[in-house]
């Protein structure tokens, strides 16, 4: 589970409550009309720019932000160290026997062990990786359009309360009621793109840089092993990914 996403959702949502509560009551933030402009609008918006299909896909987008398991590039670079000494010691045949968790750097062993030419492994993958980061741009744009279309359909909300408000100036009563609508439409906009839309879309970009930097790492690996490269010279290039930080703290330990 990604703990700080959690975090993030409590205290912004928190904040909020807090504020609304301890400053007046939540009834008077509360507003039918504004609530179905903004949600059902943005929620329009989002079928007219998606197929039905990658529109279902948003829980499984969203529940990718909370649970997800981050990459560890020094344990994977650890590992290809090991499979690096495997194939010194035996044969890079021998890597296609070795159980191997991580799908990607498993069929990186596979290809390693067809004996295929480098160009034509690192080739392989690469459209693997080109793919990934495709699927995760997808969720990605999908919260940014969320975080677009809540304050957009906020203004709307906005310009109908004003509309309705300034037609009724001699009606009193009606100005209040058009003024939350006016307001609210656009405080519940802001709410669904900065709670939501926007966070989720950079949680999601992140976490795709980061496996793509991993799976980049078994390329690297790879190439270094199908060239037969010494394994402690594999896992120095390889330590070029890490922050300068767990290098030197790598480089410490040993």
């Amino acid at each position: 589970m990604d703990i700080s996403t959690v975090i993030g959702l409590v205290v912004c949502i928190a904040a909020v409550l807090g504020t609304i509560l301890t400053a007046s009551g939540l009834g008077a933030f509360i507003d039918i009309p504004s609530l179905l402009t903004v949600v059902f609008g943005m929620v329009g918006a989002t079928f007219i720019k998606w197929p039905l299909e990658v529109v279902l896909s948003i829980p499984t987008f969203f529940l990718k932000a909370i649970f997800f398991s981050p990459a560890d590039p020094k344990s994977t670079i650890d590992e290809i160290g090991n499979l690096a000494e495997t194939a010194r010691r035996e044969s890079i045949f021998a890597l296609e026997k070795v159980p191997i968790d991580d799908p990607f750097l498993k069929k990186a062993m596979t290809l390693a062990a067809d004996n295929r030419p480098p160009e034509v492994i690192s080739a392989i993958l690469q459209l693997e990786i080109d793919a990934m980061v495709e699927r995760h741009r997808m969720g990605s744009d999908l919260f940014g359009g969320v975080a677009e279309d809540g304050p957009a359909f906020g203004m709307i909300g906005t310009l109908i309360g004003l509309v309705i408000m300034l037609g009724n100036l001699q009606d009193q009563s009606a100005i209040g009621p058009a003024m939350a609508i006016a307001l609210l439409t656009t405080f519940y906009g802001s709410l669904i793109a900065n709670i939501a839309g926007n966070p989720i879309k950079s949680k999601l970009a992140f976490r795709s840089k980061q496996e793509a930097t991993k799976m980049s790492i078994i390329i690297a690996g790879t190439l270094g092993i199908v060239a037969g490269e010494n394994p402690r010279l594999i896992k120095e290039k390889l330590s070029s990914f890490l922050p300068p930080a767990q290098r030197e703290v790598e480089d410490a330990g040993e």
